[in-house]
């Protein structure tokens, strides 16, 4: 419902303002949380059947092709955690990995959620264009982020086997 009366002009430009500043709040919301809220085996983050192991977002979207052309939000903060590669396959790195990967899922997903505050400010139809454009923009790196966990879940999983058979 629309509280706030704006020119046109007026209403683009706080759009403009106002979403990298939501998008960055989830962001910094998320750097605040404790690790504890990042557990990859925690049913949020983990793959589920349907999934099969991230497999699906390859037959389906080919992630694969495109993953190489998102920002990747950890280089661009002091200290961030980069994930375009894995610098390291010690299990200290894969798990900080997984902890990143699962902050980054979840900061996706937050900076979906306040599409409808432009609704206070612009005419009910920008909602929905709101929405497809938080989607168009999110989606992507959540689906990128889904692709890869289950597979750095498994170089963990597989190294940890072979500790154990060497004992």
């Amino acid at each position: 419902m629309q509280l706030i009366f704006l020119s046109q002009s007026q209403a683009i430009l706080l759009c403009f303002i106002v979403w990298p500043v939501l998008m960055v709040a989830a962001a910094l919301l998320c750097t605040r949380l404790p690790e504890r809220f990042f557990d990859y085996s925690s049913w949020f983050y983990r793959a589920h059947r349907w999934e099969k192991d991230g497999a699906i977002y390859q037959k389906w979207l080919r992630v694969r092709h495109w993953k190489k052309y998102l920002p990747d939000g950890g280089s661009l903060v002091k200290g961030g955690f980069e994930k375009k590669k894995l610098a390291s396959f010690d299990k200290e790195h894969l798990d900080r990995y997984l902890r990143e990967s699962c902050r980054a899922e979840m900061i996706h997903w937050l900076a979906i959620l306040p599409f409808w505050v432009f609704g206070f400010f612009t005419p009910p139809i920008v909602i929905v264009y709101m929405l497809l454009f938080a989607l168009a923009v999110n989606l992507p790196c959540v689906i990128a982020q889904r692709y890869n966990r289950p597979r750095i879940v498994r170089i963990v999983v597989r190294r940890e086997n072979q500790c154990d058979q060497t004992k």
